[in-house]
């Protein structure tokens, strides 16, 4: 597999906040992802969960599922909870064809939290916390082993990893051959983080990768206003590539140094009122072409 190019279904509609494109129907958003040029998707709140059933709808437009998110629980509730729902999770992933399941540790996240300050409230994993995940991320990573699937860890605002110390954290106490890493450039320079250290330092660890621009002049405004990540996205923290203040040049030089394979899909949560996702994700193919040649 050389690297292919997809986009997140999150910006026709929220999982999160489903009232952000209530309006949009799950054949819209694949048919607009189709016309804007990608060849895969992540899995939305709209999507069919029979495998035989999405196929038959992916198939005809030339989309394949990269992956989809999976919400772990792993410092706050029994493991057996977590690995449960993680192995018909996996399942569903599997019978359509992927190799990655993106997965995110949401015990104590402030993420879905409407009125919680993002920066000043995001939890701090203590020791023990730490081994639960650690220990609890490695059995996940051997139950994918199982159908030759790997995890990809996402790193994620308002959660107990997201700064490059927890980062790094999370990398030196997990097995890598259990344990990969999911690396996205929106959620790094938000928190304040240089991406192309996390991508140089872990480039073999990385199966997986999310393309998504920020809006420098929201940061700032979620930053002083004490924002709660969900109404940082409302108000339009995020975009797509090109949209935004980074610069992706170098990133992709990195990435194409590295030899990377695999998916970068692209994904930018924003309120499809306000930020047309069929105009977002052509403006977002063309800049990328532009970039990356791909």
């Amino acid at each position: 597999m050389t690297i292919k190019l997809g986009i997140a279904p999150i910006a026709w509609t929220n999982d999160d906040m489903p009232e952000l494109g209530s309006e949009n129907s799950f054949e819209q958003c694949i048919s607009e992802m189709a016309l804007s040029g990608y060849v895969g998707t992540e899995i939305g709140n709209k999507y069919p969960r029979d495998p035989e059933v999405l196929k038959s709808y992916l198939e005809p437009r030339g989309l394949s599922v990269a992956s989809a998110w999976f919400s772990a629980f792993l410092t706050t509730k029994p493991y057996e909870e977590t690995a449960q729902a993680f192995i018909e999770h996996r399942d569903f992933l599997h019978a359509m064809g992927a190799k990655v399941i993106v997965v995110s540790e949401q015990g104590h996240s402030v993420q879905g939290q409407m009125e919680t300050p993002v920066f000043d409230k995001k939890p701090v994993f203590n020791d023990e916390e730490w081994e639960l995940l650690t220990t609890g991320l490695e059995k996940l990573g051997e139950l994918a082993a199982e159908k030759d699937m790997k995890i990809v860890y996402h790193h994620h605002m308002g959660t107990g990893v997201q700064t490059t110390a927890e980062i790094k954290r999370l990398m030196d106490h997990t097995d890598p051959e259990k344990v990969s890493l999911l690396f996205d450039t929106g959620h790094l320079v938000f928190s304040g983080e240089n991406p192309l250290e996390i991508y140089n330092l872990y480039q073999d660890r990385i199966f997986h990768i999310h393309f998504k621009d920020i809006r420098e002049a929201k940061m700032a405004e979620v930053k002083a206003n004490k924002m709660s990540f969900l109404n940082g996205v409302k108000e339009g923290v995020f975009t797509v590539p090109g949209d935004g203040m980074i610069d992706f040049n170098p990133i992709w030089e990195a990435v194409e140094k590295s030899g990377y394979e695999g998916w970068i899909v692209v994904e930018a949560e924003q309120d499809p009122a306000q930020a047309n996702p069929f105009i977002y994700a052509k403006k977002a193919r063309q800049y990328i072409n532009d970039v990356t040649k791909l």
